[in-house]
């Protein structure tokens, strides 16, 4: 059974709209835990976009499940993740001019920079994911770094037709299945929605959804601590639809 991990960066980007103080995403991060997030993400971008440095040391002091630091491989953040002392990181790749996070770490074309970095947020007790694709070279990088965690990047899998989608399933079933065999712990992310998320949450061994836009969206209607707590029933009791195939392992 997934656990679900709400990334509240999009409440951040409604207070950093107006450049005010509110909504704050320390107070709805305390809302979606008790709608039953098991743990809080946040992605601090290099520019700051949305979530602040004030936001993570508070969600540091406040959060009481997980706290999942999103970041560039970068000496900046690192230095931040070691003082802030994140439950996890995932170093994610940042472009500036990019809306959101496109596509899974290269973890193949710098994999001895990442080893260092992996090694000394692990010698600290900070545990790190690397965002990857389903792609079998990526997945046996990210073990060769390493790291004890892969979140395998569902993006391409959202955003695909439904005539698509079942193929993009089977990419995510065995990119779990061959992250798993090499000794890797898998969680799974982006463009996730309340109408795409089940295949995804019964795919075996997968441990951790982080999600984030579709439950902000959906808060505007029901409010968070509902919103939460209707993606958590999706994720942790997921219909088998034959559409997609077995799920089992």
């Amino acid at each position: 059974m997934a656990s679900l991990g709400v990334n509240i960066d999009h409440i951040a980007n409604v207070r950093q709209a107006r450049r005010t103080v509110e909504p704050d995403p320390v107070s709805y991060a305390l809302l979606a835990e008790l709608g039953g997030a098991d743990g809080i993400t946040v992605h601090l971008r290099e520019d700051r976009r949305h979530i602040q440095d004030r936001d993570v040391e508070l969600l540091r002091q406040t959060v009481r499940s997980r706290l999942n630091l999103e970041m560039a491989a970068t000496a900046e953040m690192e230095a931040i993740a070691l003082r802030i002392r994140p439950d996890m990181v995932t170093l994610v790749p940042e472009k500036r001019q990019e809306v959101t996070t496109e596509g899974g770490l290269d973890v193949a074309g710098q994999l001895e920079a990442l080893k260092g970095l992996t090694g000394r947020l692990q010698d600290a007790g900070i545990g790190v994911s690397l965002f990857v694709d389903a792609d079998p070279a990526q997945l046996e990088a990210c073990a060769a770094s390493g790291a004890r965690w892969v979140e395998l990047h569902t993006g391409t899998y959202a955003e695909a037709s439904w005539q698509q989608q079942p193929a993009e399933l089977a990419r995510l079933t065995e990119g779990s299945f061959i992250a798993r065999s090499l000794g890797l712990r898998v969680n799974a992310g982006h463009g996730l929605t309340y109408q795409n998320v089940e295949p995804v949450a019964a795919i075996a061994g997968m441990e951790e959804l982080n999600i984030g836009h579709t439950i902000v969206a959906r808060a505007l209607a029901v409010g968070l601590e509902q919103a939460v707590r209707q993606m958590k029933a999706l994720v942790q009791n997921p219909r088998r639809d034959p559409l997609f195939g077995s799920t089992s392992s």
